[in-house]
């Protein structure tokens, strides 16, 4: 067998997402019985669980019409797999099968190519947000000093403690663990830094809007624009922002990307 047999199984979605079918992977896995394939899948689904990951996100149940004869056709259950969860079940499979190792060491090398074009996209993710946060904290800093704001830094602390459920700037710096001269929006995801954009933004619109003035009135206008962005994460389920996982400092996600760029540049000048 060819080592890129799994690939040639590999399958996308309208959107081009890629996925595995679970019967066709039993199939290249040398599994004679799809029953003790589930075996290895639900191993796999517990490791899934246990990384911190989301299982639907991985395992997709779904039906598949198969033919039968003369024409007719049934439903066929099977589970989509992503590439990730491919890579659990086969380092649950047998490893003493051949086709298991040749799995094994295909997924794994696959899904580590994949975490680290993820990781690069979540890099430039960081780096535009982390610069339209920049420029748009310079405008509500100019907004606030319009509508009388003569503390910036009170004023900033209620828009965080609506956002992080009364944390202050002084206690998510705490809560990241972050060193004194660190800055907090230095070490957010692109999660955790796309709502405190919009926090920044709705604010500033929020003052002009209702043409507020004064700094008690400012601040509590800050403090119920972040709170209706949690309320919101809240509604559609997500992660509470003080519970979103600390980055590395931005300047070593510009480095990664620079760094990525010149490896292309070189790969590109080669003959």
């Amino acid at each position: 067998m060819k080592e890129n047999q799994f690939e040639k199984i590999k399958r996308l979605d309208e959107n081009g997402k890629e996925y595995w079918s679970s019967r066709e992977l039993a199939k290249e896995l040398d599994y004679v019985d799809y029953r003790n394939f589930l075996t290895a899948v639900n191993k796999a689904k517990t490791a899934c669980e246990n990384s911190g990951e989301v299982i639907h996100n991985h395992f997709v149940d779904a039906n598949e019409m198969v033919q039968i004869g003369s024409g007719a056709e049934k439903p066929l259950e099977t589970i989509y797999l992503s590439r990730y969860a491919c890579y659990l079940i086969v380092q649950n499979s047998n490893p003493t099968k051949v086709v298991v190792a040749k799995g094994q060491t295909y997924f794994a090398i696959q899904t580590r190519r994949q975490e680290k074009t993820d990781n690069l996209i979540e890099d430039h993710n960081r780096v535009f947000l982390r610069e339209e946060m920049k420029k748009h904290n310079i405008n509500l800093m100019h907004t606030a000093s319009e509508a009388g704001v003569e503390s910036y830094a009170i004023f900033q602390n209620y828009g965080y403690k609506g956002l992080y459920g009364g944390l202050t700037m002084q206690d998510i710096h705490a809560k990241k663990k972050l060193k004194k001269p660190q800055k907090i929006l230095d070490h957010m995801n692109s999660e955790e830094l796309a709502a405190n954009l919009f926090r920044a933004t709705q604010t500033d619109a929020k003052i002009k809007r209702e043409n507020i003035k004064g700094q008690g009135n400012a601040n509590l206008a800050h403090y119920e624009v972040g709170q209706k962005v949690r309320n919101t994460i809240t509604a559609l389920g997500g992660t509470m922002p003080e519970k979103l996982p600390t980055p590395d400092a931005i300047g070593k996600a510009q480095t990664r990307i620079k760094k990525s760029k010149n490896k292309k540049l070189l790969g590109g000048n080669k003959k």
